[in-house]
């Protein structure tokens, strides 16, 4: 089970790639983060968008952790328009 709601029909092969990506992270706090911004908005998500966020998906899922929950700093080179969009969604997710 992904635990995606969405259809990806309608989705590019790179948007279903991130999709999947977004849902099979390996830790389950990450995979409802991601995935649930991903549910959300990956059809709206301009190319530099999509590229910002596939290199958040390039880091460790312990780093992402505490980047997004704010207990550690987020690098220079990660803290991206995309970054801050899914903190900020953070607070509206269904856990």
């Amino acid at each position: 089970m992904s635990g995606s709601s969405r259809t990806t029909a309608d989705l590019s092969p790179r948007q279903r790639k991130i999709l999947f990506r977004c849902w099979h992270r390996g830790m389950r706090e990450v995979d409802l983060l991601l995935g649930q911004f991903a549910d959300e908005h990956i059809d709206r998500l301009t190319d530099e968008e999509l590229d910002q966020l596939e290199t958040l998906m390039d880091e460790l899922d312990r780093d992402l952790l505490k980047w997004f929950t704010g207990e550690a700093e987020v690098p220079t080179r990660l803290d991206t328009p995309i970054f801050r969009r899914i903190v900020t969604s953070r607070s509206q997710m269904k856990f």
